[in-house]
C-alpha cells in the first residue's frame, strides 16, 4: 500500500513504462551528426585571417575610435565564428540561439548608450562650469 502514487500505480507499474520507452528510443538517441572537415578548416580559415587584420590594425599604428572600433569588430566577428561552429549554435533551436546570443547583444546597447550618456554629461559639464583651471 505504501507503494501506491497518486494515479494509483506503484513503483514497478511506473518503472516498468519508463524501461520500455528507454528500449525504444535508445536506437535513435545513437544517432548524431557529423560535419565535414572542411567546414571546421574553413571557419579556422577565417578566424586566421581575422586574427591578421587585428594585427595589422596595430602594425599600420591606427589610432583612436578607428582602432578601438576595429579591433571590437574583428573581436566579435571571431567570436561569433567560434560560437556558430565549435559550439554548434548554427545548428540549434531559435530559442536557445536566442537565449545565448541576444544578452550579450543587449550588453553592447547598452554600453553604447552609456558613451553616448557620458559624451553628453561631459558637454554639458564643460557648457555650464567651462574648461576648468
Amino acid at each position: 500500500m505504501a507503494e501506491a502514487t497518486a494515479n494509483g500505480l506503484g513503483q514497478h507499474g511506473l518503472g516498468a513504462g519508463h524501461a520500455h520507452e528507454a528500449r525504444t528510443a535508445a536506437p535513435h538517441a545513437e544517432v548524431h551528426q557529423e560535419h565535414p572537415i572542411k567546414l571546421y578548416l574553413v571557419v579556422w580559415a577565417w578566424l586566421f585571417i581575422l586574427s591578421a587584420c587585428s594585427y595589422m590594425v596595430d602594425y599600420f599604428g591606427l589610432h583612436g575610435y578607428l582602432r578601438w572600433s576595429l579591433i571590437l569588430i574583428f573581436m566579435m566577428l571571431k567570436a561569433g565564428l567560434i560560437v556558430a561552429f565549435f559550439m554548434h549554435m548554427a545548428w540549434e533551436r531559435l530559442a536557445l540561439t536566442y537565449a545565448i546570443i541576444l544578452p550579450p547583444i543587449l550588453v553592447l546597447v547598452f554600453v553604447a548608450m552609456m558613451v553616448f550618456e557620458a559624451d553628453y554629461t561631459l558637454f554639458t559639464r564643460l557648457v555650464f562650469f567651462g574648461d576648468g583651471p
